[in-house]
């Protein structure tokens, strides 16, 4: 978790600059001055978020510049691959964002559709209380 950690955390100073920067150059426009301390603000959460869980969990392989790659082999997580909820997903994006070009009214439409489709993704391998 070193490099994504290092990664984000070096990333706010620099957007934290250029919105300066562009608050400067823009004589004090609003709306992309906020949107770029917005921009510092999430980068500084993941940032953050990441150096915590970094010293919850053992280094990975991937920060061991030493490390053979049978060091990462083993289980990577769990992936449906026969799963039919990403596609869903995908369709409620699309429905949503084609609403916000057609009509208030299927944006809606997408976002229901992507709240069942999300529920039924998260809860795919639940069977009963507290199965797996």
């Amino acid at each position: 978790m070193k490099v994504e950690t290092r990664f984000f955390l070096f990333l706010a100073p620099f957007f934290l600059i250029m919105t300066i920067i562009y608050g400067l150059w823009s004589r004090g426009e609003m709306i992309g001055t906020l949107a770029l301390l917005v921009l510092v603000l999430l980068v500084s959460m993941i940032g953050g978020y990441l150096a915590l869980l970094s010293r919850r969990i053992d280094a990975r392989p991937e920060d061991d510049a030493y490390a053979e790659i049978e060091q990462g082999a083993g289980d990577q997580g769990v992936y449906s691959p026969w799963s039919w909820w990403p596609l869903a997903i995908g369709l409620a994006a699309a429905i949503l964002f084609a609403g916000l070009a057609i009509g208030w009214w299927l944006v809606y439409v997408g976002a229901a559709v992507g709240v069942i489709a999300l529920i039924g993704w998260v809860f795919e391998f639940s069977r009963g209380q507290h199965a797996h």
